[in-house]
């Protein structure tokens, strides 16, 4: 291991990390090499790799991050704002559509495809860490309308990933006529036809 003091040690990965999302951000992860992470920050290529695997690892701490900020406020104007399911879960939904079309760390992973060499990258277990983890800050909800009869279907589980699989409809924006009407539509008949609680 380096030479490097603790708070060099911290100093140079968080340099890492805000050069990552800036570039990640702005050309995507397959055009961003290790040069241009490494050449802002003064470090040499091989001691990149004394702070992070590989640069997947580094956009993947990136997402988490980014995630976990997104959560609580996406959480704040869905979940907690509305007490009943219907008009939390499509305003959850068209919220986090809205990040994924606005935000371009998030746009670059999920729409330019960026989640297929993460896949080739990083292993099978963290994606599949992340998809729950994606799924964890809203499952409680989910539970307990579950269990109070006011949402329905095989488990609360399923419910959550049906929810989180609809924002994907994001990947298609540039082949769906009227976009924007399509996507309050459908998350409009997600959240009615998840709840027991609509006439």
């Amino acid at each position: 291991m380096s030479g490097f003091s603790d708070e060099t040690r911290t100093e140079i990965r968080n340099e890492l990390l805000d050069t990552g999302r800036e570039l990640f951000a702005r050309y995507g992860l397959k055009k961003t090499t290790i040069s241009d992470l490494t050449e802002p920050v003064g470090i040499a290529n091989g001691t990149f790799y004394q702070f992070f695997d590989s640069k997947e690892a580094l956009y993947l701490e990136l997402l988490e991050a980014e995630g976990e900020e997104l959560a609580e406020q996406i959480i704040a104007e869905s979940f907690e704002r509305y007490e009943e399911p219907e008009a939390a879960i499509e305003a959850f939904v068209l919220a986090v559509m809205d990040e994924i079309e606005t935000n371009p760390l998030i746009h670059q992973i999920v729409v330019e495809d960026e989640l297929e060499r993460l896949r080739d990258d990083v292993s099978e277990n963290r994606l599949q860490d992340e998809q729950e983890r994606d799924i964890a800050y809203f499952l409680p909800y989910v539970d307990a309308w579950y269990e109070q009869g006011e949402i329905e279907g095989p488990s609360p589980e399923v419910i959550a990933h049906a929810i989180r699989s609809v924002t994907f409809l994001t990947l298609h924006e540039e082949d769906i006529p009227m976009y924007e009407s399509v996507k309050a539509t459908t998350a409009a008949a997600l959240a009615r036809g998840l709840t027991n609680t609509s006439t």
